[in-house]
């Protein structure tokens, strides 16, 4: 039952995440926002998210304090931060207000990793496969509420985001901390978690999830724009709720992949998704003459590609790591990879208007470094 809590938190909180770019055709309306301003508000949620990653994996504090606790705090602060973005009235106030966001995120989804760890360590892969599969789909989620047009008004999408992430603090305050790593608390030293990257083991799995953080992200920011190119008779309404549906797909697709895992075990998952986003950056610029609705289920299959293997680095990076490093060093690894999306993010972003389908060329390195850190690693990785 945790497994289930914590993953439904994950949902909530991770709302937080694009409630701009569901909206970005309104704030565009009502502050004169010029197309590559988008950038600017993603790009402010992952740097948020690098900072905030920085400050809990060197402290140490998720393992040094209660994690539940944290998470909830966390909650609060992006519920507000994110609530406030409807009375700032212009692009700079909506960038600060997205870089604590991104900071409260640091708080909720790394955090709610080691949560789920805690709870499920013989289960690993098949828990945190829930828990991202809920990433995505909460991710996804701004979408959505932006697409039900809930109460005709573009705010509605922000402020019901922002009670979901009340909600997720509200159920993890509640459930606390699995009773083994309680007693544990207090136990890790501040710096520790970059005693992790002295593991051979966790640097390769960490490795690999850097290359593929270089796509997933720019991926998932680049479907309206993708989308809309494929289908441009679309209304905004059908916009959202495509582009919902499109980024929420790789929830059933990481929820296959903790099943498959049990089977094949977390390496070969994480290859699969590697090969196949690889495949999918790879030929999508000659895919220009398929019609909207082959364009679209294309894009689908992509999306779940380029995330079915996200649980499975972190899995590994956990199982890599003593109980006691877990929440710093997965942190700490949450903070490389966000900082290598939000490079992908200010770079791949401003060019899509030049190079259009072409960018996913740019894409493509990073699933390939994942895919040679792991066959590097094969023999280590066998068993996992």
């Amino acid at each position: 039952m945790p497994i289930a809590w914590i993953a439904l938190a994950e949902l909530f909180g991770t709302a937080l995440w694009f409630t701009p770019n569901a909206v970005i055709e309104d704030l565009e309306r009502e502050w004169a926002l010029a197309a590559h301003d988008l950038g600017w508000l993603t790009g402010a949620v992952q740097v948020g998210f690098l900072l905030g990653t920085l400050m809990i994996g060197l402290s140490g504090i998720a393992d040094r304090r209660d994690a539940s606790r944290l998470f909830a705090t966390c909650c609060l602060v992006g519920a507000l931060s994110n609530g406030l973005l409807p009375w700032v009235g212009g692009l700079w106030p909506a960038v600060a207000l997205r870089l604590i966001t991104g900071m409260a995120l640091a708080g909720i989804y790394p955090v709610g990793m080691k949560l789920m760890v805690g709870w499920a360590p013989q289960r690993a892969g098949l828990g945190l496969s829930w828990l991202v599969g809920m990433l995505v789909i909460g991710t996804a989620t701004p979408h959505l509420l932006a697409g039900l047009s809930l109460g005709g008004d573009w705010r509605s999408a922000l402020w019901c985001a922002s009670l979901l992430a009340l909600l997720a603090g509200a159920v993890i305050w509640r459930l606390g901390e699995a009773p083994h790593l309680r007693k544990m608390a207090g136990k890790t030293s501040h710096w520790s978690g970059l005693g992790a990257f002295r593991i051979e083991e966790f640097r390769h799995a960490a490795s690999a999830y850097f290359g593929h953080m270089w796509e997933l992200y720019t991926l998932w920011a680049l479907i309206p724009l993708l989308l809309a190119t494929a289908l441009p008779s679309l209304t905004t309404t059908q916009l959202a709720l495509g582009s919902f549906v499109l980024i929420a797909i790789g929830g059933p697709g990481c929820w296959l992949g903790g099943w498959l895992s049990l089977r094949l075990g977390s390496r070969r998952i994480a290859q699969l998704g590697l090969s196949g986003s690889a495949i999918c950056c790879l030929s999508y610029p000659w895919l220009g003459s398929m019609s909207g609705l082959w364009a679209a289920l294309f894009l689908a299959l992509w999306s779940l590609l380029a995330v079915i293997d996200s649980p499975h680095f972190s899995a590994l990076s956990a199982r890599a790591c003593p109980a006691s490093l877990v929440g710093s060093a997965l942190t700490l690894q949450n903070a490389i990879g966000y900082a290598i999306s939000a490079a992908s993010l200010a770079w791949l972003l401003p060019i899509w208007t030049t190079l259009g389908p072409w960018v996913a060329w740019l894409m493509l390195p990073g699933p390939m470094v994942g895919l040679w850190v792991l066959r590097s690693r094969q023999k280590g990785f066998a068993h996992s």
